[in-house]
């Protein structure tokens, strides 16, 4: 949607980081990357000792809550607060932002709840401001690569889709917090860690027609699922799987992504979708040459789309580009998501788009 908001031009834009914990550090490290057109003017936690390290790292002025951010606005002058808080706050804060005249990014997922995300999206329209939503893997070249073999039509008809997301969440993980593993806050495997896999089965695939869905809380002591499986089928007539455990032992094995076509077959695996493990055409590309370079060693999950992220997003806030993801592409995700665990309490199959 249009904003009211005017460019930022003559100036460098400035983003204020609510929330400072686990992901926090790379949203100021790929803002550091960017230090000529954008600066981290404030950062706010309610934990005291992740703000005074937010503050250390980054040199930006700390605050104990959102409510006393937005009071410093006018003299702050923040163009876009960005929530790196518990999922389940994303909705109120974003609403609040919002409110206060500021633009939103909201890392994933957008929300926990499909009304809320909804709302968000209301919100951010309704204050004539922008809703960014952190989608950094679609950043990845090797994602990248594939998205532009699918749309140049390489793959001919697609038949079938395999996601696998193989990682490890130990107890001490979901206990070093108190929202983690949460219904209200958090959610689990699928809605969590697996959120940017979800992610690609409509970005690179296309719209999902129904789903049918498993959810279990196998070994972890938690609200929510630590593992779960998922069928689904796009309206384009492609079959797949969603394949999650944060049970892997002992540690983070695999994500992936596996398209079978008419004309082609790839892999995109590794510890987190960065190498490109097969990749075969009936009819050669230009494309084929950049395989081995869009593959990159990673120890992270995150990767390291971040950094190119924000590049969209500041040029879209300077009125030089257009939003690669904004709120309406982050409900897409959100809504899939929810198809999911909808089917997994009520064992059947759901049918999409959800009715709103």
């Amino acid at each position: 949607m249009p904003t009211s908001r005017p460019p930022v031009q003559g100036r460098k834009v400035r983003f204020a980081l609510i929330g400072c914990g686990r992901i926090a550090q790379n949203h100021i490290e790929a803002l550091k990357r960017h230090a000529e057109r954008a600066e981290l003017v404030a950062v706010c936690d309610t934990d005291a000792a992740a703000l005074s390290a937010a503050v250390g790292k980054s040199g930006a002025q700390g605050f104990a809550s959102l409510r006393e951010l937005l009071a410093a606005q006018p003299t702050l002058a923040a163009d876009c607060a960005v929530l790196a808080t518990p999922s389940g706050l994303h909705s109120g804060q974003a609403i609040e932002a919002a409110q206060a005249g500021l633009h939103v990014m909201t890392e994933k997922p957008m929300a926990t709840r499909w009304q809320d995300g909804l709302d968000m999206v209301k919100a951010c329209d309704a204050a004539g401001v922008r809703l960014f939503v952190v989608k950094q893997n679609r950043r990845n070249p090797t994602l990248q690569l594939l998205k532009r073999a699918v749309a140049e039509g390489r793959f001919g008809r697609l038949y079938n889709v395999a996601v696998n997301v193989f990682w490890s969440r130990p107890q001490s993980y979901y206990d070093s917090a108190a929202w983690r593993g949460t219904w209200e806050f958090d959610g689990g495997a699928f809605m969590n860690q697996a959120s940017h896999y979800i992610d690609l089965l409509d970005w690179i695939v296309g719209p999902v027609e129904s789903v049918m869905a498993y959810t279990g809380t196998l070994a972890r002591n938690i609200e929510v699922e630590d593992s779960g499986v998922a069928a689904l089928k796009w309206r384009n007539g492609a079959m797949g799987t969603v394949n999650v455990s944060m049970l892997t032992y002992p540690k983070n094995l695999e994500g992936s992504i596996t398209l079978l076509g008419e004309k082609g077959s790839v892999r995109v695996g590794g510890l987190a979708v960065n190498e490109i493990q097969h990749w075969q055409f009936d009819t050669p590309h230009e494309m084929d040459a950049q395989i081995a370079d869009a593959s990159y060693q990673t120890t992270s999950v995150y990767g390291f789309g971040h950094p190119l992220y924000y590049d969209n997003v500041i040029n879209t806030l300077r009125g030089e580009a257009e939003a690669e993801t904004d709120g309406r592409e982050g409900l897409k995700s959100l809504e899939l998501l929810i198809a999911m665990y909808m089917s997994a309490r009520d064992g059947k199959r759901v049918n999409l788009p959800l009715h709103y």
